[in-house]
């Protein structure tokens, strides 16, 4: 069984175009891609639920999952939560999500048909979500901490060559502004200390991630980010739970990785859940900090 949460698919399905995964030499939408791999899940046996977990009992066996839906038992559990948006923290942004600010360009880019937005950060994120608001705004300005772009060159290239984009390098959003809505943001040099502000209508936030594992807390060992610790075949600290994906410590958080941790999960949760038809199992476990 497969909790899939509100939405299949968790961040891929939000960006609009994927391409760093193996045989898609075009691309392909992100959403597209989610909706593949669901059919391709559910023609070899899963069942796909649009539930979430809310809490969990790692210390019993079969594991405890608490959901909106009601309680759940589980012989194995691989724990694939994913990250979500992390924030800018400025006066502003949470006065003004959902009226301005945002962190999806795919989901939200449409209502700034004709206006000039920002959007902050340097990675892939950042970059491909502002190619695609070039399809609607009149300009994007690209506000970024480093003198230079962290995303992948051919992302780069398209972003560097489109006359939409203006670049604000080693620079920092310090405020959002506004009334009812978003009317600028406020942009401090970091080498400089110059202040000025941009007359945009939309702020879109791609700075990083952070992990979705609050439900866990003194449940399996996390790092000092809340990210999962795994050993390589995805084990966390306690016998038959498995993470994989953004939810686990990451080398490269891409979707390439993700499947091939999700696969590794797989095989070991199969393997252990074999294991137990052949020794006896302990009814606790103990809690792990």
């Amino acid at each position: 069984m497969v909790l899939a949460g509100s939405a299949l698919g968790g961040q891929v399905a939000l960006t609009d175009r994927v391409e760093n995964y193996p045989g898609f030499p075009e691309g392909i939408s992100g959403a597209e891609l989610a909706r593949r791999m669901q059919e391709q899940a559910e023609h070899f046996g899963a069942r796909v639920e649009m539930d979430e977990a809310t809490a969990v009992d790692l210390s019993r066996h079969p594991f405890r999952i608490t959901t909106y839906g009601g309680e759940r038992e589980a012989r194995a559990l691989i724990i694939a939560t994913g990250a979500s948006p992390r924030k800018l923290g400025v006066p502003g942004e949470k006065e003004f999500t959902g009226r301005g600010v945002s962190y999806c360009a795919t989901c939200d880019g449409f209502f700034y048909r004709g206006k000039e937005v920002a959007v902050v950060g340097g990675g892939n994120s950042a970059v491909e979500e502002g190619l695609f608001l070039t399809r609607f705004v009149e300009r994007v300005y690209l506000i970024h901490r480093r003198d230079r772009l962290r995303a992948d060159a051919i992302v780069q290239e398209r972003a560097l060559a489109n006359e939409k984009f203006t670049f604000l390098w080693d620079s920092v959003v310090t405020e959002i502004l506004g009334e009812q809505a978003v009317s600028g943001v406020r942009v401090r040099h970091l080498k400089t200390g110059e202040e000025r502000v941009l007359p945009v209508s939309g702020v879109f936030i791609y700075i990083g991630m952070v992990p979705n594992t609050q439900f866990l807390q003194g449940q399996v060992r996390l790092n000092e980010w809340g990210y999962i610790v795994t050993d390589a075949a995805q084990h966390t600290s306690v016998p038959g739970v498995f993470a994989a994906g953004d939810v686990q410590e990451l080398y490269l958080p891409q979707v390439a990785t993700a499947v091939g941790s999700g696969a590794r999960a797989a095989m070991e949760a199969e393997k252990f859940i074999a294991e137990l038809e052949q020794r006896a199992y302990p009814e606790r476990l103990p809690a792990q900090e």
